[in-house]
């Protein structure tokens, strides 16, 4: 279903008529709002304009304005991604006002809710009516539509990513036209859309699948990494939800196991690691670090020693999917085909104790962060076609400071790569068309569906002009939008 909603009063609209219309909902120059930087500071641009709509008409003044003038519109929401997704030097549309929950159907289980309303911000609703979403990641701090457009994941062998709740989406497209699409109607526009990095249109409303609220029974203990990988499959099949965290330097796993319970709310943590202590040292470890590489190890071993106590939490689903992100970051997270999970561990165990064992090797920072998905059909998911094991890696910028990441991700990649790696969409890398066109068999599909929908590249930004389309120069380098000069 497709509706030209104000396609013919909008062109009436004089350019001097539109701009005033818009001015109320623009970002003054002076603002330091006026120029985007990303959770991380690891990414940055300054757009023509940045609008800050609260109506879907206001939207739509927004691509007749970009229409008109031949620019790019860019969707963004709080900005979490930790690459140059968002970025864009056309125009910007923050989602952040665009954050209602329409519709609650509790009988049916499923819910309508504008593209911008946070994680956070839906769980506190859903709760209030006794619902909850089905899987979550490791945050919140995420636009509902920022997750879907990316095909973003929580863990669970037997639970897809969370694009595969999605029933249903309202788009704008750049020729004005309100469309409605699913799987039933609309196809190929719903696929692609649900992992579309926002290049097929603007997402005004989800319709996502829910379920009555729960809690979770989470049972947190470290184990040997060598042990944690002999018993693989029976980990990852003996709980509903499971994730790993590895402390390379200590060679230790922090397995995190949940279920679904009854059994009533007990919160629980390693107070060592969720103090006001633990933060600010490690902080200040990883700080002085900086200067003394070898330091690495030691935190790395400390900060595996802080949370080596087994722990068992009974709390709200997110409460319990959630994790603190802790410091800003770069990152990494590429996902492999569950059954090579083996042995990539094994060759990132390889790689890592080389660096270790040499007085001039990398010295990365932890937890390298293991979970687990289920196969799917969406052309572009990471998951497509495979029970899938996503691994990833940080490097912290304590206090803000930069850190060495550049050499440790490209040799980490290198192994993923090996392994049948396809990188998370919302995370920086390195692949082009040529390539990814080899991990995704539906991906002249999507671009298909992106020339039909959108011929004149409205909504792609330097990001999708680069990895789907394959754009080179300057103007579409990887580090275009980087905010500090390269690190090693």
């Amino acid at each position: 279903m497709s509706t030209p909603t104000s396609t013919l009063h909008l062109s009436a609209i004089s350019l001097p008529q539109l701009y005033d219309l818009l001015q109320p909902i623009t970002v003054p120059n002076t603002s330091p709002n006026a120029k985007f930087t990303n959770w991380s500071s690891t990414f940055a641009c300054s757009p023509l304009a940045i609008f800050e709509p609260a109506t879907e008409l206001q939207c739509e003044l927004i691509l007749e304005l970009a229409r008109r003038e031949g620019k790019v519109v860019r969707a963004v929401g709080v900005g979490h991604s930790p690459s140059d997704l968002a970025c864009t030097t056309g125009y910007m549309l923050r989602t952040t006002k665009l954050d209602r929950l329409l519709e609650i159907h509790a009988d049916k289980r499923y819910i309508i809710a504008q593209a911008g309303i946070t994680l956070d911000a839906l769980h506190a609703e859903l709760a209030i009516h006794g619902l909850a979403m089905i899987n979550v990641g490791s945050i919140s701090d995420q636009t509902l539509g920022g997750i879907v457009t990316t095909a973003t994941h929580g863990t669970g062998i037997n639970y897809g990513v969370i694009s595969t709740h999605v029933m249903g989406l309202t788009l704008l497209l750049a020729d004005g036209s309100r469309v409605f699409c699913s799987r039933q109607e609309r196809p190929d526009l719903f696929t692609a859309s649900i992992c579309g990095l926002g290049s097929t249109g603007l997402i005004l409303t989800v319709t996502l699948e829910v379920e009555p609220a729960f809690r979770l029974k989470e049972v947190q203990q470290t184990i040997q990494f060598h042990e944690c990988v002999r018993s693989l499959d029976s980990l990852v099949t003996a709980s509903e939800h499971v994730r790993f965290w590895w402390f390379p330097a200590a060679d230790t796993m922090r397995v995190s196991s949940a279920d679904r319970t009854i059994e009533p709310v007990k919160p629980a943590g390693s107070w060592l690691w969720h103090s006001l202590i633990g933060f600010h040292v490690v902080q200040f470890l990883l700080f002085v670090a900086r200067f003394i590489l070898p330091l690495n190890i030691f935190i790395g071993r400390f900060a595996s020693w802080l949370v080596s106590t087994k722990v068992i939490a009974i709390d709200d689903s997110f409460r319990i999917f959630n994790m603190e992100c802790r410091y800003p970051q770069h990152t990494t997270e590429w996902a492999i085909p569950y059954a090579n999970t083996k042995a990539c561990l094994h060759d990132l165990h390889d790689w890592l104790m080389r660096e270790f064992s040499d007085p001039n090797g990398l010295r990365p920072h932890f937890p390298i962060e293991v979970r687990f998905s289920d196969s799917d059909d969406i052309w572009l998911s990471p998951s497509n076609g495979q029970r899938t094991c996503w691994i990833g890696i940080v490097q912290f910028k304590p206090y803000g400071f930069e850190v060495p990441y550049k050499t440790l991700f490209e040799r980490f990649e290198t192994i993923l790569c090996r392994h049948g790696g396809r990188p998370h969409w919302a995370k920086a890398h390195h692949l082009r068309p040529e390539t990814l066109r080899t991990l995704y068999p539906r991906f002249d599909d999507f671009t298909r569906v992106l020339e039909s929908v959108d011929p004149r590249g409205m909504f792609r930004n330097e990001y999708v002009e680069r990895h789907i389309f394959g754009k080179t120069g300057p103007g579409y380098h990887n580090r275009v939008f980087k905010r500090y000069a390269p690190s090693q």
